[in-house]
């Protein structure tokens, strides 16, 4: 069996951004580990700093439990250079070059009307966009 992964993305909005990954990935909030009823409670049982909020995380899960879990945290510094590691989101389905590029378009300018910006497109392939605080990712075709 491979080993599972978590993918973390450090950032300053950290409910923000899980609303936008949410949209673009069919994600949902991560229910608090067993036996707590709410983050808020499970929060509470570490001694942590006063200015720390349970909203400076967030925890989004695939609701068919295949993909990785997204953490959310937030940190003081800003993003200052190109990502390292970025997602690529795969649009499903088949069909001609201009079918799957149709299907690439439209899901960029879904992500766009939820607070994403497109950086560079790559006609024919795939599009280069930014999360609402400037995490780079692909959207592009899956494999046939």
């Amino acid at each position: 069996m491979a080993t599972r992964i978590d993918l973390t993305l450090d950032c300053t909005d950290a409910k923000l951004l899980a609303e936008f990954w949410k949209t673009a990935l069919g994600y949902v909030d991560e229910p608090p580990p067993a036996p707590f009823e709410t983050r808020e409670e499970w929060f509470a049982q570490f001694d942590l700093p006063e200015d720390d909020s349970v909203d400076d995380a967030q925890w989004l899960c695939d609701p068919d439990g295949t993909g990785p879990r997204l953490s959310l945290l937030k940190v003081p510094e800003p993003k200052t250079a190109k990502n390292r590691l970025h997602l690529d989101i795969r649009v499903p389905g088949h069909g001609s070059a201009a079918e799957r590029w149709a299907r690439i378009r439209a899901e960029s300018e879904r992500l766009v009307e939820a607070g994403g910006s497109v950086l560079a497109r790559f006609d024919e392939h795939h599009i280069v966009m930014a999360d609402p605080e400037g995490n780079e990712f692909c959207v592009a075709a899956a494999a046939s």
